[in-house]
């Protein structure tokens, strides 16, 4: 089969358009670049944070998007806010931006703090895919996005915190890949349906030494900020991820 043919066999040629995408932790500048992305190339976009006001001004630069206020560090609330948008039609993405750089000295300079926060980032992770597990593995073209960083091919004593939760996060996708290729090939099997692809959704992991914005290129004009990924460039990658087929993405780390 083509290229083409595959394409639209495995991720459906519209891409991700008409697709309903969770954006959690929306309201970062990554979260707006992403949210604004989607939206444009006509995908239904619901934007998730735990600050009103933050989402509110999030809807203003995104028109279109919808907002919800969730804590997502909490499983009862995560399951509630999955259960109220599964109700309402199909879920075909979660785009994971929750969480950010931590460290400390050396070894004995990671703190309790800063691992607490790596932990919360890991706990919203495992909180958000395991809710919207369901809807993702029912959807034609089921999509998880996850913001990786280089620190965990190459951890240092003063990042280590953050390394490991990188790296526990990482685990984790990898299991949920693996529970997209086992439950869409067992379900397809057990419903007789040969003539879809086995697989249709897919995780992606995207790794970045670190990411960058215009209000911090703003905000440090003498900065290079070399090597860094622009938030354009990531969101566009998210966005592309529909117009791949899952079969080449499921588990897959994307270097941007």
């Amino acid at each position: 089969m083509s290229e083409a043919g595959m394409r639209g066999a495995d991720a459906d040629a519209r891409g991700v358009r008409g697709r309903r995408v969770v954006v959690a932790g929306a309201t970062s500048e990554s979260g707006v670049a992403v949210c604004a992305a989607l939206a444009a190339a006509g995908a239904a976009v619901v934007g998730v944070g735990s600050n009103g006001e933050r989402l509110d001004a999030l809807a203003e630069r995104v028109p279109g998007a919808l907002t919800e206020v969730c804590d997502l560090s909490d499983s009862a609330a995560v399951d509630a806010l999955a259960q109220r948008l599964t109700s309402t039609g199909p879920v075909d993405g979660l785009v994971h931006l929750v969480g950010g750089w931590v460290g400390g000295r050396g070894i004995t300079g990671q703190t309790d703090d800063g691992w607490a926060a790596m932990e919360r980032a890991f706990r919203t992770l495992r909180n958000t895919t395991r809710s919207f597990y369901p809807a993702l593995v029912a959807s034609e073209a089921g999509r998880v996005a996850f913001v990786s960083s280089t620190a965990v091919d190459r951890p240092t004593a003063s990042g280590a915190d953050y390394a490991a939760g990188k790296a526990a996060s990482e685990s984790w996708l990898r299991s949920v890949a693996a529970g997209f290729a086992a439950d869409q090939a067992a379900g397809d099997a057990a419903a007789g349906a040969r003539a879809r692809p086995a697989l249709r959704s897919a995780v992606a992991i995207f790794v970045v030494l670190a990411l960058v914005d215009d209000r911090m290129r703003a905000a440090s004009p003498e900065k290079t900020f070399a090597g860094y990924t622009e938030v354009s460039d990531l969101a566009a990658s998210v966005v592309g991820l529909w117009d791949e087929p899952a079969t080449s993405l499921n588990g897959r780390r994307i270097r941007l």
